[in-house]
């Protein structure tokens, strides 16, 4: 079987074969060659793993009932450790790489197509298109590494190539200064991923996934902490805080909180990197990573870690919506919006049991993982045509765009309506799933769910309303939708955003690997609930912004200074520069410099200087004359004499 996927290891190839082509001929190759050679390599992914998704679950993954994992070495035995631990080179086969295939490849292939009409005419189009197939490389290494390690040097691989699209437009400070932030942000959390995989290949003697997450290796962990042969902090074993250290690693690549300031700023970067990495593909490696390593976060320690998961995802999903409702910015809308529905993926992978049905949260947040990079693609590439037509990423620089651009106006709906949970829109079936998992598993944590589901459809209708309705503006070019290449993008991803909410993807993906049946109950409490919530949303959207209103300053001045803090993001951003520059810069690091400075150079400096001048006294006794050495010579041999006899 596993020679039936022996392929797979070309997908990746041809993206990096991309980047070293374009990478090397950008000042040769110009516009548009570079961006058709990049977009047929993507065409070629696209067409790959679409083919691997229906080879593995419609031919040679299913076997006796249960999807098998299928274990590719390129390089076995790459670097030993010890006898036991090694790191191999290799690629796994199994329904969330499969998935992750498709949801990488269709994304970045959409992205390509679109680009060709976004960028036209940038200066660094051939840049441009040997960064997005460095980045689509390394995305799909990272979806198909076999190991902790491999995965490791590909997530790093993702935040470099993430640094090189934020700062594209590298002569804009606020670019330089957004790649900067989301570099250090996502390397602070990535410190901690790496002391999580190296203590779990400690324990665990190996950093192979299918090892890891094996039934014998789970029990020796867990035999290990019952018999306390692992030390224990606080009642919680290394074994399970080496997780929530992996756990953090991909809360700082997926922006939860408190690590989420760096996904705004982020959106310095053009409009179709939004739609690639921090709307789709990168911000969702941290749900991957949990999802991949779930069976020793479900069964480590009754299952300690994934309740932070559970914990950090719900919070999350909160806090991005409340901030996403006052924003101006149509980027940094969808940006929070983007925070939020991760949230929603953690918040469903922490509510999830294991087998069969108990599995539902990780089926729901697989579920939400592949309809959200649909329709938050969409989203932000949508928001590029409206952003290249009105030249501004503002909403009070828009408004009744609707007749200007109809294409881009029915797709944004559809989206939102995708997001809002509207069916029978993707995102309804995936959000329904993810709600009922929660309310099987606590009531408040489906509580803050449900309400986020009614945030989440306000401030996407606010944001249409806003847009493409509400108060005519005067624009200085009349607006008109997207040439082809981009319009083709935006129709193709809204088909996907209303159609693929239709798969039964629990018969594909689960936490077992076994199919199980999963439906929504469509007279159920909980589904008339959501869907009302988010009717409610929407309504109260179109009541305060389809036309120009007072509401909104109403409302702006009920809550007084909430709603302040709220725009200015609680202040996290200002909270960091002082905990940075007036605590550890000017209180810890300035004193520290200081004696550096003075104590210890000074103590060096003085060691110098003394020898320095002892030198100088001294130097003289060596004249270079013999009769001086022999005057000196039988002096000392004179005043030994002396000395012996004296006190003979």
């Amino acid at each position: 079987m596993m020679s039936a996927f022996s392929y797979v290891y070309i997908i990746p190839l041809i993206p990096i074969l991309m980047f070293l082509f374009l990478g090397f001929t950008a000042r040769k190759i110009k516009e548009p060659v570079s961006g058709y050679l990049g977009t047929i390599g993507l065409g070629i992914v696209f067409i790959m793993s679409y083919y691997t998704a229906f080879k593995y679950f419609f031919s040679d993954g299913l076997v006796d009932g249960k999807y098998h994992q299928f274990r590719i070495m390129i390089k076995e035995g790459w670097i030993h450790f010890t006898d036991k631990l090694a790191i191999d080179i290799g690629i796994i086969i199994d329904p969330i790489s499969v998935m992750m295939l498709v949801v990488v490849s269709t994304v970045s292939f959409m992205v390509h197509i679109y680009s060709l009409g976004y960028m036209h005419k940038d200066t660094g189009f051939s840049r441009f298109y040997a960064y997005l197939s460095l980045f689509t490389f390394s995305m799909l290494g990272l979806v198909l590494a076999s190991n902790l390690f491999m995965i490791y040097i590909f997530w790093e691989l993702v935040g470099v190539s993430s640094f090189l699209l934020i700062g594209y437009y590298f002569e804009t400070p606020s670019a330089v200064a957004a790649s900067k932030k989301a570099f250090i942000v996502t390397r602070f959390a990535d410190m901690f991923f790496l002391i999580g995989i190296l203590m779990i290949g400690y324990f665990g003697q190996s950093f192979d996934f299918m090892t890891l997450n094996s039934e014998s290796t789970i029990s020796m962990l867990n035999s290990w902490i019952q018999n306390n042969a692992v030390f224990s902090f606080m009642g919680i074993s290394l074994i399970t805080y080496a997780l929530i250290f992996v756990y953090i690693g991909g809360m700082g690549k997926s922006a939860m909180f408190p690590l989420h300031i760096w996904l705004p700023d982020a959106m310095e970067g053009p409009t179709p990197v939004s739609a690639l990495i921090h709307a789709a593909t990168m911000v969702v490696a941290g749900v991957y990573l949990v999802a991949r390593l779930f069976p020793m976060f479900h069964n480590i320690q009754g299952g300690i870690a994934l309740h932070f998961v559970a914990i950090v995802g719900t919070f999350s999903a909160l806090f991005a919506a409340i901030i996403a409702l006052t924003q101006e910015d149509i980027k940094r809308v969808l940006a929070f919006s983007t925070m939020s529905q991760i949230g929603y993926m953690m918040m469903a992978l922490g509510v999830s049991g294991y087998d069969g049905h108990e599995g539902l949260g990780y089926m729901a947040g697989m579920f939400h993982l592949f309809t959200h990079a649909m329709f938050k693609a969409l989203l932000f590439l949508v928001a590029g045509a409206v952003i290249h037509a009105v030249h501004s990423n503002f909403m009070d620089k828009m408004g009744g765009l609707h007749k200007y651009m109809p294409i881009a106006s029915w797709t944004f709906l559809i989206a939102a309506l995708a997001i809002s949970g509207i069916p029978p829109f993707a995102g309804f079936f995936s959000k329904d799933e993810i709600l009922t998992a929660a309310f099987e598993y606590n009531k408040f944590i489906w509580f803050v769910g449900f309400i986020v589901a009614g945030m989440t459809a306000f401030y996407m209708f606010r944001l249409y309303f806003r847009i493409f309705y509400n108060k005519q503006n005067e624009y200085e070019h009349t607006p008109h939708d997207a040439p082809f290449t981009m319009s083709f993008a935006l129709i193709f991803l809204a088909i996907m955003a209303a159609t693929v909410g239709f798969i039964p993807f629990s018969k594909f993906v689960s936490a077992d690997l076994t199919p199980f049946h999963s439906h929504i109950e469509w007279g159920s409490p909980l589904v008339i609930g959501s869907i009302l919530i988010a009717l409610t949303g929407i309504g109260t959207a179109y009541l305060m912004y389809y036309k120009e209103t007072k509401y909104p300053e109403k409302v702006a001045s009920a809550f007084g200074s909430f709603y302040k803090w709220t725009k200015d993001k609680f202040y996290f951003d200002e909270l960091y520069l002082f905990v940075t520059h007036k605590i550890i810069f000017d209180r810890i690091s300035k004193p520290i410099a200081w004696f550096d400075r003075n104590v210890i150079d000074g103590f060096m400096n003085l060691l110098g200087v003394t020898t320095e001048n002892t030198s100088k006294k001294i130097k003289y006794l060596q004249s270079g004359r013999m009769q001086d050495y022999a005057m000196f010579f039988m002096s000392g041999v004179i005043a030994i004499v002396m000395l012996i006899i004296y006190f003979r």
